[in-house]
């Protein structure tokens, strides 16, 4: 592990990928089911939420200070994620086998061990990551909408 790697704490990165991607072990298989799949189910609020918790994973990026493009490509995962669980029945198996989470360690982990601890982020780098973290949350609360909308026309 490089002196990277032991300055930035990505534990609760970690745990929180393992719970929300891969929390169960499919009986007599080797795939996981995690957390993201459960809430999603739950119309609306289920990929608001969990685009919420899976912001943390994209938080230790920036506080790891990991280049742009690498913050850019993993608000891009929750995005997609969230709408993923925009569509019906379907929606709900796609978003288990896209594993935003598992992907953005990925990212953050793959960046702690290449780069050199870099000097203190430019007020720009702080604005963009701030608008990387705002983009997937606001991106769950309108799938939340669209999802209670569709509901409530379904039911009326």
């Amino acid at each position: 592990m490089t002196d990277r790697a032991r300055e930035v704490d990505v534990a609760l990165s970690r745990q929180l990928a393992r719970v929300m991607d891969d929390a169960v072990t499919v009986p007599g298989t080797r795939f996981g089911l995690g957390l993201d799949a459960v809430i999603g189910l739950v119309p609306g609020i289920g990929d608001a939420v969990g685009s919420a918790l899976s912001s943390v994973i994209v938080r230790d990026a920036i506080r790891a200070r990991v280049p742009m493009p690498v913050l850019a490509w993993m608000g891009l995962n929750l995005v997609v994620d969230a709408l993923l669980g925009l569509v019906p029945g379907i929606g709900d198996v796609l978003d288990v086998a896209h594993r935003a989470n598992r992907k953005n360690l990925r990212l953050l982990l793959r960046e702690i061990e290449r780069q050199p601890l870099r000097e203190p982020p430019s007020t720009a780098y702080v604005v963009g990551a701030v608008a990387l973290m705002i983009v997937p949350v606001l991106a769950g609360l309108v799938v939340t909408a669209l999802g209670i909308w569709l509901l409530w026309r379904w039911m009326t």
